[in-house]
């Protein structure tokens, strides 16, 4: 398994930064940022008899790089109890791969598992609860799974590497990502 990751935070090292490091640690992976994408805003036309028209930005080879992958990596400050506006940009946009013909958006991300890793400052084990939520409503729509999250607590940079409870949930996540990127074992003969 090759995950890519899709960083929401506008800043380098930030806390969800390192806390997705921690669960990515030794795991293969492509790290994309999205603060260095240009991912224009959705405009809406899915009722439109002409479709969505086609955006001079960096979303479609996006989207294309991450169904070349096998499990895709939400990571996410918390902002104002919500994921990143870089990050809601890119994933209203699905809309428009929805739509797009011969693309087989939904089909091709059900095959895709999905992991969020959330930091933040004001008690985020609690309050970024509705966020892990809607995160899971989203995959739900598209077929995918939610097959795991990791909320830190951090507001200055650095703060999330003294969240004992983070540490533990992403170094428990690792675990997982490493056993199933090695795949089943071989089996023993009776």
């Amino acid at each position: 398994m090759k995950p890519i990751v899709l960083y929401g935070s506008s800043r380098r090292q930030g806390n969800s930064e390192l806390l997705a490091d921690r669960v990515l640690d030794g795991i293969p992976h492509t790290k994309r940022y999205l603060m260095d994408l240009k991912i224009q805003p959705i405009v809406d036309q899915r009722h439109s008899p002409a479709g969505f028209a086609d955006v001079d930005d960096d979303y479609d080879a996006l989207i294309q790089e991450v169904l070349a992958h096998d499990a895709l990596v939400l990571v996410t400050p918390l902002y104002w109890y919500g994921m990143s506006g870089l990050m809601k940009n890119f994933v209203d946009r699905w809309s428009q791969s929805l739509r797009q013909p011969g693309l087989g958006f939904r089909e091709r991300m059900q095959a895709i598992p999905g992991y969020v890793v959330i930091a933040g400052g004001d008690h985020p084990h609690e309050k970024a609860k509705p966020l892990v939520q809607q995160f899971q409503l989203i995959f739900d729509f598209m077929g995918m799974s939610l097959d795991g999250w990791v909320i830190g607590e951090g507001n200055r940079p650095g703060d999330v590497l003294a969240d004992e409870a983070a540490l533990r949930s992403a170094a428990a996540l690792n675990q997982r990502l490493r056993q199933r990127s090695a795949g089943p074992g071989p089996t023993a003969n009776a």
